[in-house]
């Protein structure tokens, strides 16, 4: 990416008040999740005596069934949250990029082989998928980045495909393969970074919808017991719901609030980096 199209990219980005809303949003979000442990105490983890208390200024957003600060729950929630949703992108990315870039660039049944197996992928229900995948293989949040990413990747593989189509042709490629540059280097020097813009603004959606899949495995009780996230605490607020609001309004929020953000960011991204626009 040159100078002035970095520099017009940023100013389409700077002069959208979504962009920085959501951008401003998933920062302080990723403040939280990596130092927010020093913004409450260690007891506010643990059992204590005094549960299901509604919002107060001892708890800003009450205590759980044990006793538990829910606000620190929801912080400590984000690390896992956003650790699935950041790692299953960047496979699903990953894959998808090398997926993509191979069935656009030689084309034949290499193409008709890969796209073939994407349609396969998304024919298929996302969520029962992964339902049955993680319930065979059992609970643990790295199988949980595996079976998104798996289930993520052939969206990014199509896209990354047809932006590949478009590059191959153009006048800079073919003078690549006039100085005698083998198809190898023309496709990874030339071809896929010219591509990439449009599938990391793809990426972020990724996130969204990782971070959505993962807390509602979470909310049937498919990923580790041990670990708090959001999912997890929509799935003790329920027993909960008429007694104490608050075990079910705030981790709701929290998903709904985060997902919209990814959502905004990378629609506000697709914006700005693309030409058209």
């Amino acid at each position: 990416m040159t100078g002035s199209v970095r520099n017009r990219v940023l100013a389409r980005l700077f002069s959208s008040p979504a962009a920085l809303a959501s951008a401003a949003f998933l920062l302080l979000l990723i403040m939280l999740a990596l130092f927010g442990s020093f913004l409450f105490r260690p007891e506010d983890l643990t059992i204590s005596d005094y549960p299901l208390q509604p919002p107060s200024p001892d708890a800003r957003m009450g205590t759980d069934e044990l006793g538990r600060n829910v606000l620190a729950l929801i912080i400590e929630g984000a690390k896992a949250s956003l650790y699935v949703g950041f790692t299953a992108a960047f496979a699903a990315t990953v894959i998808g990029i090398l997926a993509g870039a191979i069935a656009g660039y030689y084309g034949g049944w290499v193409d008709l082989a890969i796209m073939r197996v994407t349609e396969v992928f998304q024919s298929l229900p996302n969520f029962v998928l992964a339902t049955l995948v993680v319930a065979m293989l059992g609970t643990g949040e790295s199988r949980v980045v595996l079976v998104i990413a798996a289930l993520a990747w052939p969206q990014t593989a199509r896209l990354m495909r047809s932006e590949v189509l478009r590059v191959k042709g153009l006048d800079f490629v073919n003078a690549a393969r006039c100085v005698g540059r083998t198809e190898r280097w023309i496709l990874l020097r030339e071809v896929v970074p010219n591509c990439l813009a449009t599938v990391v603004a793809l990426g972020t959606l990724i996130v969204a919808e990782a971070i959505l899949l993962e807390a509602s495995l979470s909310y049937f009780g498919l990923t580790d017991p041990d670990t708090i996230s959001w999912g997890a605490l929509l799935t003790s607020g329920q027993r909960f719901i008429y007694q104490a609001w608050w075990l079910s309004i705030f981790p709701g929020t929290a998903i709904f609030l985060t997902v919209l953000a990814f959502n905004m960011f990378g629609e506000s991204l697709r914006h700005a980096l693309d030409p058209k626009s």
